[in-house]
């Protein structure tokens, strides 16, 4: 009864929403990098792997939610690093949490930037490595990536809303919306190599902040998403910039005069 009374607050609603487009956003990322790594699969298995990729990050989610209580313990620091200091000056303290937030960065890094390096490499050698891909080894990549973007998103979530059920629906909802573009995303992205190499990019960043909020360096990801954003909506300017070059480029009027006094053929 309780749940149905909070549903006629506006005040659910607002959280609602607002906790649904942040987890959007922060899915995302684990969209790009479920859409790179499935791309190494033949094209029957690539679907499969996305879909079961997305089902196992929900789960990953909802089980963090309803152990949120456990979550909270693991943030309490397990040993302290001497030579590395706090904001207080003193020694850092690095929990659970942290360890897996370094952990997690150094996976997205060390993959990104192995998957930039083969992006570099000429055609012959990546259908190689693509036909070494098996469903299976792409699903623990998946499930590794999917284990620390989960527990970042629901510590961000925890931090927003105090609501179980907030936070749930808002989780379940975020999903079935990436579940229903994660194909497009996906064949976008695997289309558009220049894209690939933007989105390896980006993992390589989050990475970074992911190592760095284990140390305690706080960073602003509204700033983070802005960069990406801008960087996004440069390339797709400069794609759709090299797709007009195909086509051969006339200044209005000097054509139209040239083709009046017989000096050019119109085309």
């Amino acid at each position: 009864m309780d749940f149905f009374a909070s549903m006629a607050q506006p005040e659910f609603w607002i959280s609602l929403l607002t906790l649904t487009a942040l987890e959007i956003v922060l899915g995302i990322d684990n969209v790009i990098f479920i859409s790179i790594v499935s791309n190494k699969l033949p094209l029957a298995e690539r679907p499969k792997a996305r879909n079961l990729g997305l089902i196992l990050a929900l789960f990953f989610r909802l089980a963090l939610l309803f152990t949120i209580t456990w979550i909270i313990t693991l943030t309490k620091p397990l040993f302290s690093l001497g030579f590395i200091r706090d904001q207080l000056g003193n020694p850092l303290g690095i929990s659970v949490k942290d360890l897996i937030l370094m952990v997690g960065g150094l996976f997205l890094i060390a993959k990104s930037t192995n998957e930039l390096f083969h992006k570099l490499e000429v055609e012959t050698q990546e259908h190689d490595i693509k036909g070494r891909a098996t469903l299976s080894g792409v699903i623990v990549q998946i499930i590794l990536v999917d284990m620390v973007f989960s527990f970042d998103s629901i510590l961000t979530a925890v931090g927003l809303v105090k609501e179980i059920s907030v936070m749930v629906l808002a989780v379940i909802i975020s999903m079935v919306v990436m579940l229903a573009f994660a194909g497009r995303i996906s064949n976008f992205v695997n289309n558009h190599p220049s894209l690939q190499v933007l989105a390896l990019g980006f993992l390589i960043m989050i990475g970074t902040m992911l190592v760095a909020e284990g140390f305690h360096q706080k960073f602003d990801k509204g700033y983070l998403y802005f960069a990406m954003a801008f960087s996004l909506v440069i390339e797709l300017i400069n794609m759709r910039a090299r797709k007009k070059k195909k086509q051969p480029i006339q200044l209005h009027g000097l054509g139209e005069e040239a083709v009046e006094d017989g000096l050019m053929k119109k085309l």
